[in-house]
Formats: C-alpha cells, structure tokens, sequence
C-alpha cells in the first residue's frame, strides 16, 4: 500500500480533534460500578493437563457487563510451583476469540502468567471463541461484524460492553492464584490494542504497563471518514444510508474512542504502528499515542501494513522484563 495517510512530521504533530464528553469519567466511572456490583465468582477448571502439562492451563469464567458470563485461558509457566507472578491480560483482535491454549504459550515459556479474555459474540473469523453477547440476544460466538450493533445510544453500543468486560479481566487477573496484583500488564493488537487502551484507562494505577499495537477504535471520528478498509467501513456504510442516525452514532463513538481515553492512562505504554497501515490509519495511532502522558514508546514500520515486525515481540519482552520482572 502506498502512503495515504499523513507525512511523518505531520504524524508527529497530529492531534485527536474530537470534542470530549464532559461526563465521560462519570459515565464509565457509573458504569463500570455497576458492573462490579454485578459480578458473581469467578470459577478456574484445568483444562486438558494430557495435552498441556507441565504447563499449567485453566478455562475461566468471570462475570463482565450487565454480569453477563466471560470466557478466557489462564496460563501459568511449565513446572507451576504456585509462586506469584506477574500477569499478562491479553485480548483479541477483531472477529477473534480466545482461540486455544497452544496459541498463548509464549509468555508462560518466560516466566509470566497470561490471562486470553475471550471477545464476547465474536470468535468467527480468525480464532475461535465460546462468548455470547446476551446483551443483543446472541448465547454463543458470531461471524461479525459487530461495529453499528447499538451505535444510536452510548449505553446499548457493542463496544462499551466489550470495554467493560476488558476492565473486569483485569480485576479477575488481580485474584487469579499466584498472581502478584501489583504487576498488571495489557497486551492486544488492532481491536485487542484498543482494548488493552481502554483497559489502562478504566483500571488506572492497578495497571502498569499496556502494550498496544496497531490499535483499533482511536480517533474514531477521524477513522471512518478515511479508512477505506473494514471494520471501519461498516460504520461509514452504515451511516451512508442512515443519514438520520449519523449525529447520535458520532457522539455514542466519542465516548468510545481510545484517543480520548488514553489522557487517563498512567500505565508504562508501547505502542506499535505501522505507515501504511490502511485499516489503523498511523494518524489515528498517533492520536492516541500522544494523548498518554505517562511513560511512552512507539515502534514505527515505515513500511508496515496492520502488522508488527517480527522483532516487536523482542522489544515488547524486554519492555515486560523491565517493568515487571519475571521469575
């Protein structure tokens, strides 16, 4: 893909022009109390030990929005001998699920436990997932896309949900055994990398460090109007034809956008981006990436597409390594 976005000294400069709500911290704060109040036990049963041991693997169940049940894997490192450590709350790019245990087994292998929360009526796509959305009557994953599912009013739309089920991961991460809660670390890429954003920002200091890569759901404003890529064209598609609805889907998106979110993040971050990403235009990565200010780094791909060089898992160890420390 050529470049279409920005030039890199206009990246640089680039800043989220979307007006902030001026309940926004009160209306996730109420939400997100809601949902806590909510919340039933959560429940772990090992899964598969003839497959997987040494390597401790655990199916869990947790309540999320509306207290509706959330699925996810929790890995421990081979030979778990119960010590606390810290903890990797990971989520899944868009029309993914939790997928299997094998595919989460890198961060166990160095000393950290990792918890895969499960995308909540996805799942159909690139992994598979278990998750409903009872919210809009679904009992079981789906085939996206999920994008306009609600858009006309904040408090039905798909993705606050999901947020909030990404801010309860990390509560139920805190309580998992052997988990020292006072190191919390968000990971996602594209819809994961948002997620792992809104995470850093509904949790506050009870995270310390988000990586997010490529992400999803920044300057929303900005994103359907010049991505020509899914999933954002199913927000534009949608309000190409329901011209009537376009005022209360764009402010529904305000208090979704992870730019705008990000200013309560205090969380070590990194980032990742690539230049010619068309699905993540690298102006909306940059939007969200210079609202955070607390510590901060970002991987730059000039070439890249909605991908991560191969050497980021490299640099996004250490990162993990340095902040956290592992066993």
């Amino acid at each position: 893909m050529p470049l279409n976005d920005m030039t890199e000294l206009e990246l640089l400069a680039h800043r989220v022009t979307t007006p902030e709500p001026d309940d926004l911290d009160e209306w996730w704060s109420a939400r997100l109390a809601k949902t806590r109040a909510q919340a039933t036990p959560t429940t772990l049963r090992e899964h598969a030990p003839e497959a997987y041991r040494p390597l401790s693997v655990h199916d869990v169940e947790f309540s999320g929005a509306e207290g509706h049940r959330i699925r996810g894997w929790y890995l421990r490192p081979p030979g778990d001998d119960g010590a606390r450590l810290p903890v990797v709350v990971s989520y899944i790019g868009y029309g993914g699920g939790r997928g299997l245990p094998a595919g989460h087994t890198l961060l166990p292998s160095v000393g950290f436990a990792h918890f895969v929360m499960d995308s909540r009526g996805q799942g159909g796509v690139s992994t598979i997932g278990v998750t409903g959305d009872p919210g809009s009557g679904s009992a079981g994953p789906e085939h996206p896309g999920v994008m306009t599912r609600g858009i006309t009013n904040r408090d039905d739309y798909y993705y606050g949900r999901l947020f909030l089920d990404a801010a309860r991961a990390v509560d139920v991460a805190a309580e998992l055994p052997g988990v020292d809660p006072d190191r919390i670390a968000v990971s996602g890429g594209s819809q994961g990398g948002g997620m792992a954003l809104a995470a850093a920002a509904l949790c506050g200091d009870r995270v310390k460090v988000c990586h997010s890569d490529v992400p999803f759901l920044c300057d929303l404003h900005r994103a359907i109007r010049i991505s020509g890529e899914g999933p954002y064209t199913e927000i534009s598609d949608f309000l190409a034809q329901q011209v009537e609805l376009v005022p209360a889907a764009l402010d529904t998106l305000r208090y979704i956008d992870c730019a705008l979110l990000a200013r309560r993040i205090v969380a070590s971050c990194l980032f990742s981006v690539g230049l010619m990403d068309e699905v993540c235009p690298p102006s909306t990565v940059y939007a969200a990436y210079h609202e955070v200010t607390a510590p901060k780094q970002i991987t730059v791909s000039p070439f890249g597409k909605h991908t991560t060089p191969t050497s980021h898992v490299e640099v996004q160890l250490r990162h993990l390594k340095e902040a956290l420390g592992a066993r």
